[in-house]
């Protein structure tokens, strides 16, 4: 059974149509991945699936349980987290308090601790600028950041929004050498939107291809990086 479903899922902008019956499931301990250029409604889909942006038709379900009417307070008590384009760290805050805000809807003191440092231990260089703050960051430290406050929720599913976005290929690298880590060794379910569909399709089982809001193909990640049309529309090959 999927860990969750998108049943012909619709969603607007105002009389903007920009999801336009998008069908896709994840199943547990899975990353899979949603390709495509700008404004193919990647990263609509992610809040659409969030409740931040609501559809307007279709069904979302998490396990057995319909959540296409949810608040989106609701969604995160769940286990539906997103770790959101843009980062949306808080920039006054130190980063311990970021990690902590990120735990916000827990009430089991001794494992928010343990994440803690388990979050430290992911991202070591998040330890030593633990009094640091946010807002003083690196990009790419600040994507450490935006990660690791979503795992302090402890996700059921984990949203992942252009992680690698304006980030050297070294810290892309080690980003998504995390992402593979959590996956394999954490068996964290992640359903991931990325511009670079060439790292992507690398740590994901399955991918999908959205082209104005409309899934074109779906298939097994090594299927959709072999294919000649999707190398030459994202891939940067022939």
């Amino acid at each position: 059974m999927s860990l969750l479903e998108l049943r012909n899922v619709h969603t607007f902008y105002g009389k903007i149509h920009a999801l336009k019956g998008i069908s896709l499931r994840v199943e547990e301990g899975e990353v899979v991945t949603l390709i495509g250029s700008n404004g193919a409604g990647k990263s609509t889909t992610l809040k659409t699936i969030s409740g931040i942006t609501p559809a307007a038709e279709g069904n979302i379900i998490l396990g057995k349980q319909e959540i296409t009417q949810l608040k989106p307070d609701q969604i995160v008590g769940l286990g539906v987290i997103q770790s959101p384009e843009g980062r949306r760290i808080f920039g006054r805050l130190t980063v311990r308090e970021n990690l902590e805000m990120g735990a916000f809807t827990r009430d089991d003191k001794a494992g928010i601790a343990q994440d803690l440092e388990y979050v430290f231990g992911l991202f070591p260089r998040l330890k030593e600028r633990e009094n640091q703050h946010g807002g003083t960051l690196s990009g790419g430290e600040q994507q450490m950041l935006a990660m690791g406050r979503a795992l302090m929720a402890k996700p059921r599913i984990l949203l992942l929004d252009e992680p690698s976005m304006g980030l050297a290929p070294l810290l892309v690298k080690s980003i998504f050498e995390i992402i593979k880590y959590l996956n394999e060794e954490r068996h964290t379910t992640i359903l991931l939107v990325e511009q670079n569909a060439n790292v992507a399709l690398q740590v994901a089982q399955r991918g999908y291809v959205l082209q104005s809001g409309h899934i074109i193909i779906a298939d097994d990640a090594e299927v959709l990086a072999a294919d000649p049309s999707i190398r030459e529309a994202y891939l940067g090959g022939h």
